[in-house]
């Protein structure tokens, strides 16, 4: 989903914004690859097995292509005012 989502910062974006853009974008994306692997340990811990890290992971990919499919909207770019 990266590749969709550094493909639709680069559509979207207002002009001369598309490095902040892209910079919150890799920020979210770096925060999720910190604390997924942090919420999969204590699932595991709380457990004993990898099943509900699993569900928990698949559960997050369907939220995500829900986002894109139902949140997103019309793709066009954002315009600012001066």
């Amino acid at each position: 989903m990266v590749g969709l989502g550094w493909t639709l910062i680069s559509d979207i974006a207002p002009k001369g914004l598309g490095g902040l853009t892209g910079g919150l974008f890799n920020f979210c994306a770096n925060l999720a690859g910190i604390l997924t692997p942090l919420i999969i340990g204590f699932i595991v811990a709380a457990s004993g097995n990898f099943f509900y890290a699993l569900i928990y992971i698949g559960g997050a990919a369907l939220l995500g292509v829900a986002a894109y499919v139902f949140i997103l909207g019309d793709v066009k770019r954002i315009e600012l005012s001066q």
